[in-house]
């Protein structure tokens, strides 16, 4: 079986889609799939093509089995509309005409949205390659953009509507990374076959049993008695990162209690500004770590937290940095309601519940934490049970299989 991946986002860089994408291909490859990967110049989060690969419209790469042709895409750190476009549809054009390089025919193309527009490269790709196209939705767009008002001309709105129903329409399978998602699809296109598939996590890689502490402690500067708080992830508008600083400010006579948010993104900055505002003392901004030093990273820290914008679209929503946290055995502290409130808080006893951009909330959830660290330690214990049954990337990879198997 050959099988297409069409995506502008893959590793080097860093980040939930890369590392889902490159993780489900490795184990398609041990279920003796032949995988090809279609993508971009590595330049996310930093909106700047990596020195590696700078000067170059096309590179050939092989990482572990993988066949990764990589096409030219314009970067900006202005992130105007006009230059996002830009972003989007040069990758558009250029991964059009990279194909060129590609064999001839594929049994499927699986894209990734977003970016949307990447769907015109898909239904271009899946026709050229003869291939079966499988569109997969990690995040409803148009939607979700629309809502969160990152896109409001009316012109661009309804040609993205219209391109998501034709693709949709056009697909032998949309997958969808959460059951809200699927849902969501179903009810707006109920003729549209629909599959879950979730994110998931490496349980033999994420095993707090094979991670030591590492003194990262000490190298970062924070004592053995300190209680740290972690946010990991795309310090982006969805998030609405403000609520942790804002409840930071009611542990500013705590010393020992630290919040931590590593990460890069367009509100980055912003939130420096507040923390400075604020003369939040107890908050620390880190850079983007690899993925080699997340494991000990996580075993430092006494929670995360999960936030996500107080927006119905976000009930069907899973941040994928739970499953991480899950794995090393971390309560969450999760600000996200619906699909993942029912997962996680509900069903796994993974955590403890805020309600979304909830400052007095998660301040309260904060000070349960704290003042019951010993007896809430069973959460993460929970939580990595509720992983190795749920979310085992070897399971999710099988069951994709079948599924593949049933369509070709």
């Amino acid at each position: 079986m050959k099988f297409l991946i069409l995506t502008q986002y893959f590793p080097p860089e860093v980040g939930a889609p890369q590392n889902r994408l490159f993780e489900l291909a490795l184990r398609l490859i041990k279920l003796n799939v032949e995988v090809t990967i279609l993508t971009a110049m590595p330049n996310y989060p930093q909106m700047e093509i990596y020195e590696e690969y700078k000067s170059k419209t096309y590179l050939y790469e092989e990482k572990e089995g993988l066949k990764i042709h990589r096409s030219s895409i314009f970067v900006s750190k202005n992130k105007s509309i006009v230059n996002r476009l830009r972003n989007y549809f040069s990758f558009v054009f250029s991964s059009i005409l990279t194909s060129k390089k590609l064999e001839n025919n594929y049994d499927f193309l699986m894209c990734e949205s977003p970016p949307l527009f990447l769907g015109y490269s898909a239904l271009y790709l899946a026709r050229k390659k003869s291939a079966k196209l499988i569109f997969n939705v990690s995040d409803l767009w148009p939607e979700s953009a629309e809502k969160l008002g990152v896109v409001t001309n009316s012109f661009l709105l309804k040609l993205a509507y219209n391109l998501e129903a034709k693709l949709y329409k056009k697909s032998v399978l949309v997958t969808g990374q959460t059951q809200g998602i699927c849902k969501n699809i179903i009810n707006r296109f109920p003729n549209v076959k629909t599959y879950w598939l979730p994110n998931g996590v490496d349980l033999n890689y994420y095993n707090p049993e094979k991670i030591n502490n590492d003194n990262w402690r000490e190298k970062n500067n924070f004592k053995k008695s300190d209680l740290i708080f972690l946010y990991a992830g795309i310090i982006g508008i969805a998030q609405g990162l403000e609520v942790i600083l804002n409840a930071a400010k009611s542990f500013i006579s705590q010393p020992n209690i630290k919040f931590i948010l590593l990460g890069n993104g367009p509100e980055k900055e912003k939130l420096i500004d507040l923390k400075n505002k604020l003369n939040l003392k107890n908050v620390y901004f880190l850079n983007p770590v690899s993925k080699t030093e997340m494991p000990v990273i996580l075993k430092n820290c006494n929670a995360t937290i999960i936030p996500l914008k107080k927006l119905d679209i976000f009930k069907g929503a899973i941040p994928s940095k739970i499953f991480e946290s899950l794995a090393m055995e971390i309560p969450i502290l999760l600000g996200v309601d619906g699909e993942a409130k029912k997962l996680f808080i509900d069903d796994a006893k993974a955590g403890l519940f805020f309600e979304p951009e909830n400052v007095n909330e998660l301040v309260n959830c904060l000070s349960d934490f704290c003042n019951n660290i010993n007896e809430l330690q069973h959460l993460g214990k929970n939580g990595r049970n509720y992983a190795l049954t749920n979310f085992n990337r070897e399971k999710i990879a099988e069951n994709l299989h079948q599924q593949l198997l049933k369509l070709n």
